[in-house]
């Protein structure tokens, strides 16, 4: 049976795997680097402890991606639970709608300052903060996979140079061992038919010395070819490595996609529900105190925000996250498609709306 699921202690435990895969990923960087300076050297038995490591990495970076995903998936779930909290204040209360017999103003001041007393507000901030480490361990473990994808593609464009440089030698070889068994083929066919006894005791030698040193070439060409086949089976091993590290920066940029799109998302909400023109109100929320997901909230300093153009890009983020992480597919809601922001009406569907405090304003 599944324990109940911590978001802290699911997020700890995606900080740590990110370390855990930097030590990871290094020594796999560092062996990289080692067989394309002595690949000769490195045996099979070698071969069996590396795939262990690089096999191991390769599943603990899957995982890493998977925790991520679903630290973003339950942000997002808990982002629709508080949208459907705030729709629970839209409405007016019996002593809110007794004032409004005798003062409109009064009565929407009344109802503004219940809703901004409301603990939403301290929960959507709290999201906020959860996006922002979610946002910067997800940041962390792009940049570590990005840079190790550099250095380990470098290493096996290296290798692969020297192991295509080998089979030219293989090719060299073969043509020389074909050449070698051409003459001493002719020389034998010569032997008896012209000449001396002694010119063919000299054409038998030099027969003989030619078939030596095709069995040398061959020799040498058998060593390489092994070579070449145990090295192939290490490049293998390198390139499913590389592929793996650059999936992982495909999936980190869904995963930040996603969150920026949902981070702004998290804030059109904040905005419908704080009245952002009052001086202050807006200081809980700056990029200098959510670093990791700047970029929206700068935006939101900005009130650059739209909700209708928001629509769009965070249905296309949804798709390309439940395609990337089908685990976390979330099933369509009701009405999928409208906009964000109606303003001739109210949608049942709508996770945040600005309606009422525009009207708000006009009071």
């Amino acid at each position: 049976m599944r324990k109940p699921f911590s978001f802290d202690t699911q997020l700890e435990a995606a900080r740590a795997l990110v370390e855990q895969l930097r030590l990871e990923a290094r020594v796999c960087v560092d062996f990289v680097k080692e067989f394309a300076r002595q690949g000769a050297a490195v045996d099979d038995e070698r071969f069996l402890v590396e795939n262990g490591r690089f096999q191991a990495f390769v599943t603990n970076g899957a995982s890493l991606t998977n925790l991520l995903a679903e630290l973003v998936s339950v942000l997002d779930t808990l982002t629709v639970k508080v949208s459907a909290d705030l729709d629970s204040f839209r409405g007016l209360t019996t002593g809110e709608k007794f004032i409004g017999r005798f003062s409109r103003q009064r009565m929407w001041r009344r109802h503004s300052a219940r809703v901004r007393a409301a603990p939403v507000v301290e929960r959507l901030r709290d999201l906020l903060v959860k996006s922002n480490e979610t946002a910067a361990v997800i940041a962390s473990y792009r940049t570590l996979v990005i840079d190790f994808h550099k250095l380990g593609e470098h290493g096996l464009i290296g290798i692969v140079e020297q192991r295509r440089r080998l089979v030219d030698k293989i090719d060299i070889a073969r043509l020389r061992i074909g050449e070698l068994n051409a003459k001493a083929l002719t020389k034998q066919g010569r032997i008896g038919l012209y000449g001396s006894k002694a010119e063919w005791e000299r054409m038998e030698q030099e027969r003989r010395a030619l078939k030596s040193e095709a069995d040398r070439v061959a020799e040498e060409e058998r060593g390489m070819r092994e070579d070449s086949q145990r090295r192939e089976r290490f490049i293998n091993l390198f390139q499913v490595f590389v592929d793996a590290l650059n999936s992982q920066v495909g999936l980190c940029n869904a995963l930040t996609r996603k969150m920026v799109i949902d981070t702004e998302e998290r804030l059109l909400i904040y905005q419908a529900q704080v009245d952002t023109d009052i001086p202050g109100s807006k200081v809980q929320i700056s990029a200098e105190l959510f670093p990791a997901i700047a970029g929206p909230i700068e935006l939101f300093e900005r009130n650059m925000l739209v909700p209708q153009e928001l629509e769009h890009r965070k249905r296309t983020a949804d798709a390309v996250f439940a395609s990337k992480f089908e685990t976390f597919q979330r099933e369509p809601e009701e009405g999928c498609g409208g906009p964000i922001i109606d303003t001739r009406k109210i949608s049942k569907r709508l996770r945040f709306r600005l309606l009422r405090p525009k009207l708000l304003k006009k009071q």
